[in-house]
């Protein structure tokens, strides 16, 4: 199953996240099919960045949204 999920990157403490599509079988921070975008909650506001072509793409090819990324893209939707 194809996943768009979270994956971590950044230091101890100072977390830094790509949007990625991944299969859910890969570890979080391993291997992923294409990145679409970046969140990064330690900004104030935070930066969320994603590519909603290829968010809709991915979905409308049977790609589930982890309910953090549902979240995040209901944020940059509005």
């Amino acid at each position: 199953m194809v996943k768009i999920r979270l994956r971590r990157d950044g230091a101890k403490k100072a977390p830094y996240y790509r949007v990625v599509v991944a299969d859910s079988r890969f570890p979080r921070d391993g291997r992923f099919i294409e990145e679409i975008g970046v969140y990064d909650p330690m900004k104030d506001p935070a930066i969320i960045k994603i590519d909603l072509e290829k968010y809709e793409t991915w979905v409308k090819n049977g790609a589930r949204p982890t309910d953090t990324v549902k979240k995040l893209f209901s944020k940059v939707s509005n």
